[in-house]
């Protein structure tokens, strides 16, 4: 179940109330004339069902609040009401399956962004990777998989797809165009300082790495994971369900194919490089095309419910 606040200008208060009564989704329907103080305006304030949050917000948007005034929605993690049980029951579908389209497109926006953040995490994912790869560790390679943030802008990527969003379709590849040759620029650097340290050297990578090798030999189960991590990544979105993401971020190598990439261009183990190259091209459009294909299919069972 979600809460909504809205602030309403006065004058069409009327019409954001006959727009939420009646509705079988929305239960503890609240009215506050005159609290808002900026944005003046009324407050609004109800609970919504997942199942039925899509129809209610587009109803609440056609009417301008996001504009003049505000929506903001928050997810509820423990509802002790039987009204809102009642509204459960009378809603179809499943609040585990519902998919509220506002809320997966602002949460993904913000993935995208191009912040100091998001490029250190990528560069300290990359690095972490790079020396899994030497020490041939494959637990080196899970956690910089888990350290990675490159899914927040492939989702958001897939999400701009899928609803014709191009501007979010726009930030996405700039966030992961940028995002990846920096984490790969720096891991050189830190290699070579690693080398220049004598912690590392060459042999290391021309040596029999069996636990991490997959790394930079793609083949068809490479696309195979990569559909299913992108299948799973969004329906972790859709659904609300932040611990099946974390099995996704460590079941497809993107950070560790760039990593082994840049380690490979530091020795010159070009055949290496190209490989891991090609290991990223393909888990990155494996997980979109499994990203997008979600979407769609989720888009078309839930359109009869938006109204």
């Amino acid at each position: 179940m979600l809460h909504v606040r809205v602030i309403a200008p006065q004058p069409i208060t009327a019409q954001v109330r006959d727009a939420l009564t009646g509705d079988a989704a929305i239960t503890h329907l609240v009215l506050l004339p005159g609290a808002a103080l900026a944005p003046a305006g009324d407050v609004v304030e109800f609970d919504v069902v997942r199942e039925g949050a899509s129809a209610v917000l587009d109803r609440l948007r056609k009417l301008g609040l996001d504009r003049d005034g505000a929506i903001v929605v928050e997810r509820i993690d423990a509802t002790m009401s039987a009204a809102a049980d009642r509204a459960a029951r009378r809603v179809p579908g499943l609040g585990a399956d519902a998919v509220v389209w506002h809320e997966i497109e602002h949460q993904t926006g913000e993935e995208t962004e191009l912040s100091a953040s998001f490029l250190a995490f990528m560069a300290v994912a990359t690095i972490i990777a790079a020396v899994g790869v030497l020490l041939d560790q494959p637990i080196l390679i899970v956690g910089s998989m888990v350290v990675g943030p490159e899914f927040g802008p492939l989702a958001a990527l897939c999400v701009g797809l899928v609803q014709r969003k191009f501007l979010l379709v726009r930030r996405s590849a700039l966030a992961l165009g940028i995002g990846f040759p920096f984490g790969m620029l720096l891991t050189v650097g830190a290699v070579l300082l690693l080398k220049a340290a004598g912690l590392v050297d060459e042999s290391m990578l021309l040596a029999d790495r069996p636990l991490t090798d997959f790394i930079w030999k793609p083949d068809a189960l490479s696309w195979v994971i990569g559909f299913l991590g992108g299948i799973a990544g969004i329906l972790s979105l859709t659904s609300a369900k932040a611990g099946t993401l974390v099995g996704v971020l460590i079941s497809v190598t993107t950070v560790p194919a760039a990593a082994n990439a840049a380690v490979a261009l530091t020795f010159g183990a070009h055949d290496e490089a190209v490989g891991s190259a090609l290991q990223l091209v393909v888990n990155l459009a494996a997980i979109l095309a499994g990203g997008v294909l979600t979407l769609l299919v989720q888009h078309a069972a839930w359109k009869p419910s938006r109204g």
